[in-house]
């Protein structure tokens, strides 16, 4: 049978506690749901109000990937849904993710947690999402690498402060870097088209480093200013989970000092290991995020 454990008095089955999940490093899934028990009081702030997608990987990063919106099949009544619009004025209902228990529920699937820009308590009177946060995903082209993003991310940066933004970094937990800034709530789509504008830029001040195309043939070698995933339909990895890698590499918040010191891609590898410490040293690095004071306007967009 499988162990039950009770989290804020719910009662969860926890299934295959044993088996290794990451194989570079024989990581198990007992010890995943440790890690984001650990790392819960950071991790929610970040959850909370978001309908979420999961990437599953209950096989690991060698078994079958597949994204959900839906709320998976047994989804204890418990967990908080929310109707969410989705193409040609449908809608449907994902999760969200607001305390501990929900949060070792969804751990117990074995997943990615992936998180839109906008809550769902700030919507329009159509129900699109207003989004408090922009984000950059900046994703290298081999032979390009994370020092590499973190040249463009400090560009970007202080191109967002001259506008009055403030800018906070994030590793991808794969290859890349995340750049996100709070924002007084915006429509999705004039966010898009101010970040849309800001890749352009980057990719014209610096055109042996960073593109805004996602032009295949024209990636390697250069940073893929990402400005997509600041659309209302679409996702990006939330800070603090695991990736679905053979390391259990973490999407880690990191200072600007380690952004600007870095020489090599293995200085910003973050493990589920890692994290404690860093958060007993560090605390939430991405904490201005949730303080409504430290939002600002999105800035007019010709």
């Amino acid at each position: 049978m499988s162990p039950i454990t009770e989290v804020e008095g719910r009662r969860i089955a926890l299934r295959n506690l044993d088996k290794v999940i990451h194989p570079a490093t024989g990581t198990t899934k007992g010890e995943l749901l440790h890690y984001l028990a650990s790392a819960a009081d950071a991790m929610l702030g970040h959850l909370r109000g978001r309908p979420l997608a999961f990437l599953r990987y209950p096989d690991g990063p060698d078994g079958q990937l597949f994204f959900t919106k839906n709320p998976p099949p047994g989804t204890p009544s418990w967990v908080t849904t929310a109707e969410v619009s989705r193409h040609a004025g449908e809608t449907a209902r994902q999760v969200l993710v607001q305390d501990l228990a929900s949060l070792m529920w969804a751990a117990n699937l074995v997943v990615e947690f992936h998180a839109p820009m906008w809550r769902v308590d700030e919507r329009t009177d159509a129900g699109a999402g207003l989004a408090d946060r922009l984000v950059f995903d900046l994703d290298p082209g081999p032979p390009a690498t994370i020092v590499d993003c973190c040249a463009v991310a400090v560009w970007l940066r202080e191109r967002l402060r001259t506008d009055g933004l403030a800018a906070y970094a994030k590793t991808s937990g794969s290859k890349g870097l995340h750049l996100l800034t709070p924002l007084e709530p915006a429509p999705s789509r004039q966010v898009t088209h101010y970040a849309r504008r800001l890749a352009a830029e980057a990719a014209a001040a610096l055109p042996g480093l960073a593109i805004q195309k996602m032009t295949r043939s024209l990636r390697p070698g250069k940073v893929f200013v990402d400005f997509s995933q600041n659309a209302a339909a679409k996702t990006t990895a939330a800070p603090y989970t695991p990736r679905a890698r053979r390391e259990p590499t973490v999407s880690t918040p990191v200072t600007w000092d380690e952004v600007e010191a870095c020489d090599d891609p293995g200085r910003l590898v973050f493990r589920i290991d890692d994290l404690p410490e860093r958060l007993d040293r560090h605390g939430d690095l991405l904490a201005p995020l949730l303080d409504p004071a430290r939002a600002r306007p999105l800035p007019a967009t010709p």
